[in-house]
């Protein structure tokens, strides 16, 4: 297990801001959701998953027909993962559970390893050997007691990294020698160098890393020629990371407060982005009414086929 030790913010190096002139996000869902998060590209079905913490929902978007198919869980679900064998596996307030096509539990295959009453999953997702990682937070944001876990297909649970308050953006570059993974609290994005066969995570180091508390780096993804893009919560915007931390692009968002980005599409280059609307003032979401919402954008590279989890 590795310790995430505070950082000390600084402003990571960049080019000349790029913001989009000729990309920008339409909203294709206005979801009015809570915590919108965890979208997630399924490539059969042509569809967007994605859920609302909050709200206890998994949905599903289908893009060609705008409807939205809500899949009500019993309790807060931080993240979730397609199965190879079909179906999910969901991290609830409780615990981790498997859960079929329709979203109907079938059996908890993880204890949550917290206090539930002030603590829950947050980010995750699937790695190429068919792992699932996922990251947990203190919903008090008083002192780094969070964690991050990987969920192996034979149901053990292992700690892979504590000391955290918010734990985020996950996402493996297109060869999986390095994860990325950030602290939205600390305004921190950290590299590791990552061993696919063993699962293990060594030589931890900033990657980028803010003082401003409008660049909180929520939810991420890795395109395929390898640049990190990273959803900033109270930032309005997306940001596209050069592989060696420098900001190449930046794109706003029709909401202060975008949350995870996700590669789909039939060729895999539509962006689209989830928000949160709760707990956000009343000044701010009169001025982005769309809060909530799932946003899309069309871009030049493509990303990466997202993984399965194989339990």
């Amino acid at each position: 297990m590795s310790r995430a030790l505070p950082a000390t913010p600084r402003d990571s190096p960049r080019e000349p801001a790029k913001p989009c002139t000729t990309m920008t996000f339409d909203c294709v869902l206005d979801a009015r959701a809570g915590t919108g998060e965890c979208p997630t590209w399924s490539i059969p079905e042509q569809a967007l998953y994605w859920v609302d913490i909050p709200g206890k929902a998994l949905n599903r978007f289908d893009p060609r027909t705008g409807e939205n198919r809500v899949l009500r869980m019993p309790s807060d679900i931080g993240s979730f993962a397609l199965r190879a064998s079909g179906g999910f596996v969901v991290a609830l307030r409780d615990g981790i559970w498997l859960a079929g096509r329709d979203g109907e539990l079938e059996r908890r295959v993880a204890e949550a390893p917290y206090d539930p009453a002030h603590h829950r999953f947050n980010d995750g997702r699937a790695d190429r050997w068919g792992r699932f990682w996922v990251g947990g937070m203190n919903e008090n944001r008083d002192r780094p007691s969070a964690r991050l876990w990987r969920l192996d297909p034979d149901f053990s649970l292992h700690e892979m990294v504590d000391g955290l308050t918010v734990s985020n953006g996950l996402a493996w570059s297109p060869g999986s020698q390095t994860m990325y993974h950030s602290d939205t609290n600390a305004l921190t994005i950290w590299a590791w160098d990552f061993d696919g066969p063993s699962g293990t995570i060594r030589n931890r180091r900033v990657f980028a890393q803010f003082s401003d508390e409008t660049h909180r780096p929520d939810g991420g993804a890795v395109d395929s020629t390898g640049h990190y893009w990273s959803a900033f919560f109270r930032g309005g915007k997306v940001v596209r990371f050069a592989p060696d931390g420098r900001i190449v692009a930046e794109y706003p968002t029709p909401c202060a407060c975008p949350t995870m980005c996700a590669f789909g599409g039939p060729d895999l280059r539509t962006l689209y982005v989830t928000s949160a609307s709760r707990l956000r003032p009343a000044e701010e979401l009169a001025r982005f009414p769309r809060s909530g919402g799932v946003f899309a954008m069309h871009v030049d590279t493509p990303g990466m086929p997202e993984p399965y989890f194989d339990g």
